[in-house]
């Protein structure tokens, strides 16, 4: 009934010896050569239309001087072919940002594609775990495009039916060495498609200057540094609240005086009022007069201040209430900013258990109830332990500097941060390298963004002091 295919007989073979291995030849399929011609002459055709849609700006530098020597003659292909490099060189020093802009980037992203990604594509997604090799064939997610910026590359990946964020999140490290880059970073581009940042450099290695005081009185955002894209680092400080965690020397007070230096003309107007608390009685010393009777360094002093505040933010609530359900600054109405240097001395290390649970109820009663009427929190610290800092998950902003150990950045940015490539235990501890870094982790986005603080020396601050007293 059926036809014996070569191969059928040899399960019929019975070897006496142990050592005699069976060999048997499997069934062959001899597909015609007119098949085969089309399948290749279909991928062909296929592959240079993708070429062309991918990199149209590649294929036209190599295709334009082709056509050019079929049309008009090898003089006129060879003449263009010398005058485009000298062209492309003037271009580039003539009007470099519009060079980089319009092809630059694009030239380097084809050359990172194809001598970088797709290079080293397939071992790399085996080794790590992302790619499978099931019956002689390879499962591979698939590079959608290569862009670059500045710094860094971002690629689009699309993956594998099945897979996960945390499957990528949990490769960061095996996916930088296998490309050669510093770290990686995994974003979620749409459903079933990643963006991956691989940094070719740091544009963060270099210490800031004080931003300059802004001529405009605004309450916010302010402008307190520059992000890792070359933007600048605009800190929200009203309508939130702002944790801020990171070791000794790390630059917390780069980004409290950042801060307070973006405020300084809504204060001069009258929109804006700074509360200090310094338990530690050194870092907002520095430009006591900035705050007036608002300063406060003994727990005592500090549990009375926040109490205040909550006072007035109690009575203005009681105003709006029924009327409005946010907050426009005014000079009856200012915005105040309570800024605490080092709050986890108040919170968790205050002896006196009184004014420790003065301090905590106060702070919590302003974190919960004081972003609507005008009132926002600017805290320090750092130890991120909840038993240090049990009312953490009250900022919905945070900002991550250099910190001991890696289970404190998702302490601090929430869970699956550093998966994400928010590596604050890997910063510099030098002052020079480091200080003033971090992630920053907003209420609006789960992703982290690296920054870097400008640094506000002590002349600054006491500049700024003579500018508001005067």
């Amino acid at each position: 009934m059926f036809k014996k295919l070569p191969g059928d007989e040899a399960q019929n073979l019975v070897s006496t010896t142990p050592d005699t291995a069976v060999v048997f030849r499997p069934a062959v399929l001899r597909t015609p050569a007119i098949v085969t011609i089309v399948i290749f002459a279909w991928r062909l055709l296929a592959g240079a239309l993708r070429l062309l849609w991918r990199h149209p700006i590649a294929s036209a530098f190599v295709l334009t001087p082709v056509a050019v020597t079929y049309w008009y003659g090898w003089r006129w292909g060879l003449g263009l072919v010398t005058a485009t490099p000298l062209g492309l060189t003037a271009w580039f020093f003539l009007a470099r940002p519009s060079f980089l802009r319009l092809l630059g980037w694009r030239l380097l992203a084809w050359w990172r594609l194809v001598w970088v990604y797709r290079r080293h594509w397939q071992p790399v997604m085996i080794i790590s775990g992302l790619g499978r090799h099931l019956r002689g064939r390879d499962y591979l997610p698939r590079v959608v495009r290569v862009s670059c910026t500045s710094w860094a590359d971002v690629v689009t990946v699309r993956m594998l039916t099945g897979q996960a964020v945390k499957d990528w999140s949990d490769r960061t490290e095996h996916l930088a060495h296998g490309f050669g880059a510093r770290s990686c970073r995994v974003s979620i581009a749409r459903s079933g498609r990643l963006l991956l940042v691989f940094p070719r450099r740091d544009p963060l290695a270099t210490p800031l200057p004080a931003v300059p005081v802004p001529d405009e009185a605004s309450v916010g955002p302010v402008e307190v540094g520059k992000c890792e894209d070359g933007k600048p680092w605009l800190l929200k400080v009203h309508g939130t609240h702002v944790l801020v965690a990171g070791a000794t020397g790390a630059g917390k007070g780069s980004v409290i005086w950042s801060a307070i230096r973006g405020l300084l003309p809504a204060t001069r107007a009258g929109l804006a009022q700074v509360w200090a608390l310094d338990p530690k009685r050194m870092e907002l010393s520095y430009g006591r007069d900035l705050f007036g009777d608002r300063y406060a360094a003994s727990p005592a002093d500090c549990a009375d201040l926040l109490e205040a505040a909550v006072k007035i933010m109690q009575e203005r609530a009681d105003r709006y209430a029924g009327l409005q359900r946010s907050h426009t600054p005014t000079v009856d109405d200012p915005f105040v900013l309570v800024v605490v240097d080092e709050v986890a001395f108040l919170t968790a290390y205050q002896s006196d258990k009184g004014l420790k649970l003065r301090i905590s109820a106060a702070l919590a009663t302003l974190t919960t109830q004081g972003r609507a009427v005008g009132f926002g929190v600017l805290a320090a610290l750092q130890d991120p332990r909840k038993e240090v800092m049990n009312i953490r998950n009250l900022f919905p902003d945070k900002i991550a500097l250099r910190l001991d150990e890696s289970e404190q950045v998702d302490m601090v940015l929430g869970d699956g941060a550093r998966d994400r490539g928010a590596l604050a235990d890997h910063i510099s501890p030098i002052p020079e390298q480091g200080a003033g870094i971090g992630y920053v982790r907003l209420e609006t986005s789960p992703d982290p963004i690296r920054v870097r603080a400008a640094y506000v020396s002590d002349s600054d601050i006491r500049a700024m002091a003579m500018e508001v007293t005067a």
